[in-house]
């Protein structure tokens, strides 16, 4: 049996391969020997809690969770960024994809997974329950469900650190009579509630009870010809699809969502063996596979959110950046409002991504120089086709910097707005009308600050792209709502030119 230390130089050594760095390079960055890390390696070191600090904050890698250490970022801004960056897979159809593999008897193996918070939270959950989970080489998941899962032991403190554990409730039904799951977590954006899973759900035998921490599910299936769903969410449309995958009755749903994560799952469904029709509309027709049994790979595609999130830190900073594999079609209508804005961009030819599916672009932003003006009329989010709810946000930086008075109208999340006052800190000029609305006046002149990350992915990253446009040095605290959603980001923004260090602490 592997020792304490024998497990963390495992770890570091598999970090280390990952971030491409040799014994010696790896070795110079920590300030010790090419011995010294070798033996570390091999789990012949014992290891203080500052050594192991010093080396995540050189792995860009949290080791272990010592007393519940936070993350922080110390970001030095003011400086443009320059060069490109690759936009990686998209979070939300990864988390939706791991709880789909459940339907599959077979193993699913899944490309390019992200390396984020949300995903290793679900895999907590699913290896808990007796999934087993396994990385390989270059970031691919390899998932093969257990002959009967382990519910009784499932890591509950886990499950409810993301909404995402919702979506069990599509798979499960097929395979238990009754079985519970505990209250969903995840951003901390007011009531979100769960009732259009459970309308949707109930239309085809599913009970849910809501008691003590859990969700109580009885289940007694049969097939309806129509579903129409009670709100065109992203996260329903999936447990939706999930659980319609398994009748072999035609099932037509309606009023669905047809975003990017949507579509992801219905590519892999196809995969599977279930025909699905009207992929990209509101109108989803779902023939089902009682078993499935098959060993799939599937590409799940790139993150539009991720790739509008470096487009706002390029017009925020004044930089002139190239997003390279873009999922052009959920950007359009955001890159037709910064064109609107006059904001200069190129697009390349469009190209599809490794689903076969999915359209890519390059998108280069050019610098604006102070040119940017507020458009007159609101902008705002709505369910697909529409500017994504989850770039709404993106939007207040970028009206930062713009000349005139921009109303960001955040109509989805009651308290989502609330968190964009957090910018003032940074000596933006951000008048709250209501929980759902914002004006935002500008130009900006940023100036640095010490804060600590809101409980909500989308508001915390906005803080972290005012901070590079802010001279001096900021404190962003406590990260890990970003690190649910992001994979080594500030790595990634250093690269093109941002000065962000991370610290742990311990």
């Amino acid at each position: 049996m592997q020792t304490t230390n024998e497990k963390i130089g495992q770890l570091i050594y598999q970090i280390r391969q990952e971030r491409n760095l040799t014994q010696a390079s790896f070795a110079r960055k920590l300030g010790t020997s090419q011995s010294a890390v070798n033996r570390i390696e091999h789990g012949k070191q014992n290891l203080s809690l500052e050594t192991l600090g010093r080396i995540s904050d050189v792995l860009n890698k949290p080791l272990i969770s010592i007393s519940g250490g936070a993350v922080n970022l110390r970001v030095e801004g003011g400086y443009e960024l320059h060069g490109s960056v690759a936009t990686k897979t998209s979070k939300n159809a990864a988390v939706c994809l791991l709880m789909a593999s459940l339907l599959n008897k077979g193993t699913t193996k899944l490309k390019r997974m992200p390396r984020i918070e949300e995903v290793n939270r679900l895999i907590e959950v699913l290896t808990s329950i007796g999934v087993q989970v396994k990385w390989l080489p270059g970031n691919d998941l390899e998932i093969k469900p257990p002959a009967v899962l382990k519910m009784d032991s499932m890591d509950s403190g886990a499950a409810r650190k993301t909404r995402s554990v919702l979506m069990l409730l599509g798979p499960l039904m097929h395979l238990f009579n009754e079985f519970r799951i505990p209250y969903a977590g995840g951003c901390k954006l007011g009531n979100r509630t769960v009732q259009p899973h459970l309308f949707a759900l109930e239309e085809l035998g599913v009970n849910i009870v809501a008691k003590s921490g859990h969700y109580h599910v009885s289940v007694k299936k049969h097939s309806v010809p129509q579903i129409v769903l009670y709100e065109s969410g992203d996260t329903t449309t999936e447990n939706v699809l999930m659980a319609a995958a398994k009748f072999e009755e035609e099932i037509v749903i309606k009023m669905a969502s047809a975003n990017y994560m949507v579509q992801d799952l219905c590519y892999f469904l196809k995969k599977l063996g279930v025909r699905v029709e009207g992929i990209g509309t509101s109108t989803l027709k779902i023939k089902g596979v009682k078993d499935i049994k098959k060993n799939v790979t599937y590409y799940p595609s790139e993150d539009p959110i991720e790739a509008m999130t470096f487009i706002a830190a390029a017009v925020t900073t004044n930089s002139e950046i190239t997003v390279q594999r873009a999922p052009i079609e959920f950007l359009e209508l955001e890159l037709l409002k910064l064109k609107k804005m006059r904001l200069n961009f190129s697009v390349t030819p469009y190209y599809k991504a490794e689903n076969g599916y999915t359209n890519l672009a390059d998108i280069t932003i050019y610098k604006h120089n102070g040119t940017l003006v507020a458009l007159e009329e609101k902008i705002y989010a709505r369910p697909y086709p529409g500017l994504n709810i989850d770039n709404l946000p993106y939007f207040v930086p970028i009206a930062a910097v713009a000349k005139g008075r921009t109303l960001i109208h955040d109509w989805v999340y009651e308290e989502r707005a609330l968190y964009y006052t957090e910018l003032r800190k940074l000596n933006a000029n951000v008048t709250l009308a209501d929980p759902h609305r914002a004006y935002i006046d500008g130009p900006t002149k940023f100036s640095a600050a010490d804060i600590v990350c809101p409980p909500a992915l989308r508001p915390a990253v906005l803080l972290l792209i005012g901070m590079l446009a802010a001279p001096g040095l900021s404190i962003l605290r406590n990260v890990y709502s970003i690190n649910r959603g992001y994979e080594d980001l500030a790595e990634r923004l250093n690269s093109l030119g941002a000065h962000i260090t991370i610290m742990h602490e311990l």
